[in-house]
């Protein structure tokens, strides 16, 4: 565990900005779809780590945290050196083994939503079993409930 999460955040949503590099765009210079999921899992690991978690210690005590669903709405292209907002909303459910977690891809400054998604995250042991999410953690997030 880290000390008390500070970064970049609003009162609704954890904010990763992010540039778009060559190697996250297919041959027309676009982001290609599925490199839209890779931003979003960056965006959530560092959410955890706002808030005081990294996953190489998360590992070591026996917490993963797997998507087990996804609903994503792309609405717009990101392009290559494009700066993006890539945000955690508050959680949409939290329950003892799962968070549903709302995020975004955004010009910055939420001038236009690039990519909105819904995701279902849960709570595994490092077996692969239902794990609760640990005490700590979700009282960290309590601000974000």
């Amino acid at each position: 565990m880290m000390g008390p999460p500070d970064g970049p955040t609003n009162e609704n949503a954890f904010i990763w900005q992010r540039r778009i590099y060559y190697d996250d765009t297919d041959a027309g210079g676009v982001v290609y779809h599925s490199n839209y999921l890779t931003l979003m899992e960056q965006a959530r690991t560092e959410w955890l780590r706002h808030l005081g978690y990294e996953q190489r210690v998360l590992i070591e005590e026996d917490t993963l945290f797997a998507v087990t669903h996804i609903d994503v709405r792309f609405l717009a292209p990101a392009r290559l050196d494009d700066m993006v907002d890539v945000t955690v909303q508050r959680p949409i459910t939290v329950r003892p083994v799962r968070l549903i977690l709302h995020q975004t891809i955004q010009r910055p400054n939420g001038e236009k939503i690039l990519i909105d998604a819904t995701v279902q995250i849960a709570c595994i042991s490092t077996s692969f079993r239902p794990k609760k999410i640990p005490k700590p953690m979700l009282e960290r997030m309590q601000p974000w409930i």
